[in-house]
């Protein structure tokens, strides 16, 4: 039986009756006011079909066929916000969408954390610096990076700084997606500079020459990115983490064909770890849209609070509506994992499994600097699919974050990078981001987990969708 909380009247803004975590405390009310309010007025940044579109490839992978490649920054950044990154990010989104596809010879659904990832929760409402103590930083979206009690106030206009970023950020993506950019002529072109004469480079140059081989028989027999659009185009989406309750809000749209809500900031949002309570607002704002829905699943999360989450979230037990995204740490996913597999499946739920390699694995290093060693990241996403292999279980996703910029955050992976390297290149605004090489590395590792799925017909047999 669903909980009562579920039957309750929704609405946009119901979630501001409920308890909320993670939400800054702004000065001035008149103006947060103010800007919702015109944020109410602007155009959706994403559209309901999209998500629609998008909720019918998750199914998919729900029931067992394709995997999700969910990744991007750890939070978007005013400051780095041009061209040149943007098209960075992609061109090393698309080379490992490509590894998987390719290698792993499974339909990738492309979702970046981009064009709206700008809050950020924080373990700790204050940060400490030489004896002074101030407000911690939450994001671009919010607040500002540098050490400064004005900085670190909250500011709502920063909102709409946000929207415009994100407006011009998917319009570049769309034309990058859809234009010519993510042709698979272009294979060879995406290999980046700084990462051609590493061991992923060459690697990547094999598996490129391996494309263009099939290409050209294609070619040959009259397929050609001319007259076969899925060659020369693809189809990327957005997320982010919706923890700015209020901007959410104020993007929450009717759609005119169904009558149903959307959250039209981007095309899936997810509720972090920290934000998971059931009676909270968070769940409460998620339960409400339409949209695919990701949810955080740490080691705190028992089996029977999991099955609460679910019944909230996704009550009808929609394929493609909920994802859930692991993230336990390299040395608890035995532990953990398991026991929320067996569940879910003894309660006939359907739902997307994820792993987050990256947000259960942060320490800090001898010199101060945060960084995930990139080992760990390795072997928790290689626990993530013994597991899913021995539960007889689909692995349905990876959840990374990544750059294209040639950064120096996480320690390890093929080049090498030391703790001492990572002052060299450290560039992010919050979390450590895996560099072009390392992304690719986790790529072919993934790929050869799937293609182990396959060899040993390990997964499920894929249900029928219907329609």
């Amino acid at each position: 039986m669903a909980p009562a909380t579920q039957s309750e009247k929704w609405s946009p803004d119901s979630w501001r009756a409920k308890p909320v975590q993670q939400v800054p405390d702004y000065p001035d009310a008149k103006a947060l006011q103010d800007v919702e309010a015109r944020l109410a007025t602007f155009p959706p940044l994403v559209f309901a079909g999209e998500a629609r579109d998008l909720k019918k490839q998750l199914a998919s992978i729900a029931l067992g066929n394709g995997f999700l490649l969910q990744g991007g920054d750890c939070a978007e950044s005013f400051a780095e916000h041009r061209a040149d990154n943007i098209r960075d990010f992609f061109r090393v989104f698309l080379q490992m969408a490509v590894v998987l596809t390719y290698a792993g010879g499974e339909p990738v659904t492309k979702v970046g954390r981009i064009a709206g990832q700008f809050a950020k929760p924080r373990s700790s409402p204050t940060e400490k610096k030489n004896g002074s103590e101030l407000p911690s930083y939450r994001g671009d979206i919010i607040n500002g990076t540098e050490f400064t009690a004005a900085a670190r106030i909250p500011d709502p206009a920063r909102q709409l700084e946000a929207y415009r970023q994100s407006a011009a950020t998917l319009n570049l993506i769309r034309a990058f997606a859809t234009g010519g950019y993510a042709d698979l002529e272009r294979v060879h072109q995406w290999n980046m500079g700084f990462v051609k004469d590493s061991p992923q480079g060459h690697r990547y140059q094999e598996l490129a020459d391996h494309i263009a081989e099939t290409l050209q028989f294609m070619r040959a027999c009259g397929i050609t990115s001319e007259n076969t659009p899925q060659l020369r185009a693809t189809n990327f989406y957005t997320s982010h983490e919706a923890l700015l309750l209020g901007y959410e809000e104020a993007l929450t749209r009717k759609d005119s064909t169904s009558g149903d809500w959307y959250a039209t900031s981007g095309h899936m949002i997810w509720i972090g770890d920290r934000t998971r309570q059931p009676d909270h607002a968070h769940i409460e704002y998620c339960r409400g849209i339409k949209n695919p829905i990701g949810l955080k699943c740490g080691p705190s999360l028992e089996p029977d609070g999991l099955l609460r989450l679910i019944d909230l979230l996704n009550p009808k037990d929609e394929p493609g509506r909920l994802t859930l995204i692991c993230r336990f740490g390299y040395d608890k996913v035995e532990a953990h994992l398991p026991k929320l597999i067996r569940a879910v499946k003894k309660a006939g739920r359907t739902v997307i499994w994820s792993c987050d390699p990256m947000h259960g694995n942060t320490i800090s290093a001898v010199n101060g600097y945060k960084t995930r060693p990139f080992d760990r990241i390795l072997k928790e996403s290689l626990s993530f699919f013994e597991v899913h292999r021995a539960e007889g279980s689909h692995a349905g996703g990876i959840h990374v974050e990544m750059t294209g910029q040639n950064v120096t955050e996480c320690t390890g992976g093929a080049t090498a990078i030391s703790e001492q390297d990572l002052s060299d290149r450290y560039h992010t605004h919050c979390d450590p981001r895996l560099n072009a090489d390392q992304a690719l590395e986790l790529a072919f590792l993934v790929a050869e987990q799937l293609k182990k799925e396959r060899a040993a017909d390990a997964r499920l047999e894929p249900r029928t969708l219907i329609a």
